[in-house]
């Protein structure tokens, strides 16, 4: 997608890529799709093999020291990001050993006019462009995608969302997992029961303090089952209040 016309509103994602046909995909549709008409934010994708020097578009070689794989070479990516991304902005290189991409960050993404993603390929980047550039290295958890690019419409997708005029309502924002540093409590709906299970009597009570205590309640208790990494920084970040 080549960048629009007009000076971009809003939000304004690069996105660094071999595969720019990849892009909007999932980002085209839903509220990030409608936020991207309405100009809430702006996409405009790279293509990188276009910065290659030889009549073969080689952006990637063997890795010095030996191994399996290729090595996207630095000289092709610093002519793509020299030419492509605004200083003083984020550029993100997606790597397994980045840090792991938590809502702290997407929120101050959020805040930002704007982010440059590096998807990278086969083996990954040369280390001196990621020095050179002083590239933020980011990674989504403990597994291996084929590439950046998937990376990239997740991270995108997090901080759309979070952009003014994506969600109706704040309060959803305010209360979605991790925003508290708890995960969420369970959500019910019609019909009631179903399937012989019942909805819990607090939440169709009408008492909104009762049912606040106990979505509180609950958050805490999955969260200590289930994330005790998320549970020890949330009761050490009570301690301080």
């Amino acid at each position: 997608m080549p960048p629009d016309t007009d000076t971009p509103a809003g939000f304004h994602a690069k996105v660094l890529t071999l595969f720019p046909e990849m892009f909007p995909g999932p980002l085209g549709i839903s509220l990030a799709g409608k936020a991207l008409a309405d100009k809430v934010w702006s996409l405009e994708t790279v293509d990188i093999r276009s910065f290659a020097r030889d009549k073969h578009r080689t952006v990637d070689d063997a890795p010095f020291g030996g191994g399996a794989g290729m090595v996207m070479r630095p000289d092709v990516l610093d002519a793509a990001v020299t030419a492509s991304h605004t200083a003083g902005r984020p550029l993100i290189y997606f790597s397994p050993r980045g840090r792991v991409l938590d809502q702290a960050r997407v929120r101050s993404l959020a805040a930002e006019p704007g982010v440059t993603l590096i998807c990278g390929r086969f083996e990954g980047v040369d280390q001196r462009l990621l020095e050179a550039h002083a590239v933020e290295e980011v990674s989504l958890g403990d597994f291996i995608l084929s590439g950046g690019e998937p990376a990239a419409i997740m991270l995108l997708d997090a901080v759309v969302r979070l952009l003014p005029g994506v969600v109706g309502k704040i309060e959803s924002l305010e209360d979605e997992s991790f925003e508290t540093g708890l995960l969420e409590y369970p959500h019910y709906t019609r019909p009631d029961p179903w399937k012989e299970r019942e909805v819990p009597e607090v939440l169709k009570s009408g008492h909104h303090a009762n049912v606040k205590a106990w979505r509180k309640a609950q958050a805490e208790e999955i969260t200590q089952k289930r994330r005790p990494d998320l549970w020890a920084r949330y009761v050490e970040k009570e301690k301080t209040k």
